[in-house]
């Protein structure tokens, strides 16, 4: 995938607080704010080109979200035919429940062919599980071939975007993780053809040596029991292609129901992701074909989570996503605090969707609770969405499930959001009570600051401020200007 070698970096913010808490700590870093502002401008600039060349791109938007609702409602059957096809082809099938299933299967296979390393091809299946976690714990190690996910990698880091893992990274950074990790890499200066030339000799050592690798996948085709990888640098051409056997870990979600259907995703997903018109290298295989390639092929399905959110008729449009993050570089809020804040594998607007829903909340204290909040319903992702997920509507559908989860906890105590609520109602239910609480809010005035916002309040206001800024208000309201310019006889 696209690396941004020349992205100033910044430090992992990743962690257990909940986004209101680790936004902060990315709103305070102005370097941070700057290196993913620029970084997010020029990946917006280069999609809106290149989907600007398709004088149909709507209606491939359409027919990608038409074929996505296909396969929600005809999941179970298109997984069958896909796994009879793969099955019939050589290749054997595994049906894991959850993370800890996969990873156990995985382990299993991997130990099975008396290897100890594995190389990967850059997956979010994988990351979502930990599966690389899960080998090392075996004593497996697991090899990240993505130039930018080794360079995550070697730095002991997290991913911080789905398309551009490093982007938090600068050249001098990768320099140095570099001459530090790879020491027989030599002297190397931060120009990104030299940088990138080390790791491609790194990396070669590995796939000429590995005897297992270990993939995701962009698409499973249930009519021929292909599955499709697509990618800009050849790294996962080379897994998919030199070790003995390769094991394939995919969301069952990912699934479409014809080789002819394959077409419209293949224009929407490189246009919305590198922004280019296709990708550089995409690599399909149906099974084993003796003599060529592995000759030993395991696909695990992974559920994960994704039946329970296929029963939610409102959520179950986000397990259309085809991990494009067109939405993550459009949202104002992923570009003033970054990936690492959201403390979760899929960052962005469909991050905060995708990582409640698979994985489940514990509670209010839950770093996964706070995530439908993590955006600003401004509509930009939707817009965005190659397949036109209604990122919004679910965002909101979920912010009303947490607040009913919390307040059938409670009991019958009220929280400080519905007394605010309360108190709203009664200031609004009545005109004189509305302007009095217009007046009011005037006084608003004395306490911002030189930027215009008001960025700290007293209890309980200050569970607002503490992850919002209030604009100032203005020094005359409607009501105060209708008066002065018509009842006063001005037009």
């Amino acid at each position: 995938m696209t690396t941004f070698l020349g992205t100033p970096g910044v430090g992992n913010l990743r962690g257990d607080a909940s986004f209101p808490q680790a936004a902060r700590t990315a709103l305070a870093d102005s370097q941070l704010r700057r290196n993913i502002g620029h970084a997010t401008q020029t990946i917006r600039t280069k999609r809106l080109n290149a989907i600007r060349e398709c004088d149909d791109w709507e209606q491939l938007r359409a027919a990608g979200s038409a074929l996505k609702q296909d396969v929600m409602a005809r999941l179970p059957e298109l997984l069958v035919q896909l796994e009879d096809n793969v099955t019939r082809r050589g290749g054997v099938v595994h049906w894991a429940r959850d993370g800890d299933e996969a990873n156990r299967i995985v382990a299993d296979l991997v130990r099975a062919t008396g290897s100890d390393e594995v190389v990967k091809v850059k997956s979010m299946a994988t990351q979502e599980i930990g599966l690389n976690e899960h080998l090392e714990a075996q004593g497996i190690a697991a090899f990240e071939t993505d130039l930018a996910e080794l360079i995550v990698q070697l730095g002991h880091d997290k991913p911080s975007h789905i398309l551009v893992p490093a982007i938090h990274r600068n050249r001098a950074e990768i320099r140095e993780i570099f001459m530090r990790e790879m020491p027989d890499a030599g002297e190397l200066t931060d120009d990104p053809r030299v940088l990138a030339m080390a790791a491609r000799a790194h990396l070669r050592r590995k796939f000429l040596t590995a005897n297992v690798a270990i993939s995701g996948a962009n698409f499973g085709i249930a009519e021929t029991g292909t599955l499709a990888v697509v990618e800009s640098e050849g790294n996962g051409r080379m897994c998919l292609t030199l070790p003995r056997t390769l094991i394939t870990v995919m969301g069952i979600e990912k699934i479409v129901p014809t080789f002819a259907d394959l077409e419209v995703f293949m224009q929407l997903l490189p246009r919305s992701s590198t922004a280019e018109r296709m990708n550089p290298y995409a690599s399909m295989w149906t099974g084993v074909h003796p003599g060529d390639g592995p000759q030993e092929f395991h696909l695990v399905l992974l559920d994960n989570g994704r039946t329970r959110v296929l029963a939610d008729e409102v959520g179950r449009a986000a397990l259309h996503c085809i991990r494009c993050s067109a939405c993550l570089n459009v949202c104002p809020v992923y570009e003033r605090t970054g990936g690492h804040a959201y403390g979760s594998v899929y960052p962005g607007p469909i991050g905060a969707i995708l990582s409640p829903q698979l994985t489940g909340t514990t509670g209010h204290d839950d770093p996964n609770a706070s995530l439908p909040y993590a955006s600003s319903l401004c509509g930009a992702c939707f817009e965005a969405c190659p397949v036109r997920i209604d990122i919004p509507s679910i965002l909101v559908h979920l912010r009303a499930q947490q607040v009913d989860e919390e307040r059938g906890a409670r009991g019958v105590l009220p929280s400080g959001q519905d007394l605010a609520m309360k108190v709203a109602g009664w200031a609004m239910a009545g005109a004189g009570r509305f302007s009095l609480g217009e007046k009011a809010l005037s006084a608003g005035r004395l306490i911002a600051g030189r930027d215009h916002r008001i960025s700290a309040l007293p209890w309980p206001a200050s569970k607002w401020t503490a992850s919002r800024d209030i604009p100032e208000p203005p020094p005359e309201t409607f009501r105060q200007w209708w008066s002065r310019t018509h009842d006063g006889g001005h037009e």
